[in-house]
């Protein structure tokens, strides 16, 4: 059984017991439990709902393992030819990990 979740503005196919790496939460602690009820599609062995937008008395129970989990490093450089100009920014995007415990349908 899998379902297709939106989490942060992001959407994600979960399974139970699947990690997954969201858009940092902002009051999330470890061993907290989270419920998203913005269910777009579950399959069921087969058996294939879909909402319009989403389905109703739907939705994926998460439990938080590490509230705050950095990304690689993303290099941005930027120059102009033949001016001196050269300027180089890294970031790193900070991620929630969470593990599905059930998908409720």
């Amino acid at each position: 059984m899998y379902a297709i979740v939106e989490m942060n503005g992001q959407q994600f196919k979960v399974e139970a017991g699947k990690k997954v790496f969201v858009h940092h939460i902002a009051d999330a602690e470890a061993g907290k439990t989270v419920e998203f009820e913005k269910v777009m599609l579950v399959d069921n062995e087969g058996a294939i709902t879909v909402g319009a937008p989403t389905i109703e008395g739907a939705k994926v129970v998460a439990e938080i393992v590490s509230p705050l989990v950095k990304g690689e490093k993303v290099l941005v450089f930027k120059k102009k030819r033949r001016k001196g100009y050269r300027k180089l920014n890294g970031h790193r995007q900070q991620f929630t990990e969470l593990t599905i415990k059930e998908v409720i349908a």
